[in-house]
């Protein structure tokens, strides 16, 4: 008798649970904090901390967003529109029964129907590529010029404004001292990384993402992986469209714009393997603490926040040619010589 194969993904060494990537992290983070506290006496208050606290989680959830797509081969470059139209629908909801009068089940109307769009959103990209064949940066361009302009029209270039008192709690509030919009991320990142790590379902992502076709000689059902990865990417837009609208008191198309490439640094920043099949949660929610410090300690002393963005630029180049695999054979090549 055949021993029956296990889909849950291998479970790490214990010595590898840092690992090398997130030690590198670990010091990127700790001159950051350094040289910022040594520059702005401002820096390690509580006020700036819970500042951060505040603005990390929505382009938090735009990563994750973007994660797992990039980790089975793809991308989503419709993510920032899909929470913009995710955004728009709970707000016209609200609108219908009377904004900022409106009761708590009709924000959870909106809630629900933002998902749906957002779900709907991912589930046809998803479909197109895997049923279809398109290439996933095409198929995703599409999607996000179609969002914007969808949204463009039906709300004449404009935007939505004059929410329910009590949504300022998502966007605003804490729990014990804690944002509550920190709380959402962390709940949302931990659940990425059990569905990921430890589901056949996080299993097949990997596999597909390694190589698509031996996936499916394996018995993996890709095309469905690929449907879900994406329908799932969508409803992670929704929720930030949903924190998105909670934490400006108004909704338009392009909020966040200038959070796309961000997502994808911060993504590659962590580790996370462009071709797919690699990537972990843990290193990406790394990066993306330091570059909301690099944002912050910039801010702090005084440097324009176009600097900050220059900046951001130029990690993604400096992380592209350390882990340039030229750079790499290089680097071996002249220890052997020495």
């Amino acid at each position: 008798m055949m021993a029956r194969t296990s889909t849950a993904v291998p479970k790490e060494p214990r010595k590898a649970l840092i690992g090398k990537e997130n030690l590198g992290l670990l010091a990127m983070l700790a001159v950051l904090v350094v040289a910022f506290s040594l520059t702005s006496d401002r820096f390690l208050t509580g006020a700036n901390l819970g500042s951060m606290g505040f603005q990390m989680p929505l382009l938090g959830l735009l990563t994750l967003a973007m994660l797992a797509p990039i980790v089975s081969g793809g991308l989503n470059l419709a993510i920032v529109y899909t929470a913009n139209i995710s955004g728009l629908t709970l707000a016209w909801t609200l609108m219908q029964f009377g904004g900022p009068e409106a009761g708590i089940p009709a924000f959870i109307l909106g809630c629900a129907l933002a998902l749906i769009v957002g779900a709907i959103a991912g589930a046809t990209m998803g479909a197109v590529i895997a049923y279809i064949g398109a290439h996933p940066i095409l198929v995703s361009l599409a999607m996000m010029i179609f969002l914007r302009g969808l949204g463009e029209f039906l709300t004449r270039g404009g935007d939505i404004s004059g929410f329910p008192g009590y949504m300022n709690v998502l966007g605003h509030g804490s729990l014990a001292g804690i944002p509550v919009p920190l709380i959402l991320f962390a709940v949302t990142a931990l659940a990425w990384h059990i569905l990921l790590r430890r589901t056949p379902h996080g299993f097949s992502v990997y596999m597909t993402g390694s190589n698509m076709r031996a996936a499916e000689y394996a018995g993996l059902n890709a095309r469905r992986t690929l449907v879900l990865i994406y329908t799932l990417s969508g409803i992670l837009c929704a929720i930030a469209g949903i924190l998105m609208a909670a934490r400006f008191n108004s909704v338009r198309v392009g909020h966040g714009e200038a959070m796309l490439l961000i997502t994808v640094l911060a993504c590659f920043l962590g580790g996370i393997d462009p071709f797919g099949g690699h990537g972990r949660v843990a290193p990406v929610i790394l990066s993306l603490v330091i570059l909301q410090v690099l944002s912050s300690g910039l801010n702090l002393i005084g440097a324009n926040q176009h600097l900050a963005t220059a900046v951001w630029g130029l990690f993604l180049i400096a992380v592209m040619v350390m882990r340039s695999d030229r750079l790499k054979r290089t680097f071996r090549f002249s220890r052997k010589d020495t």
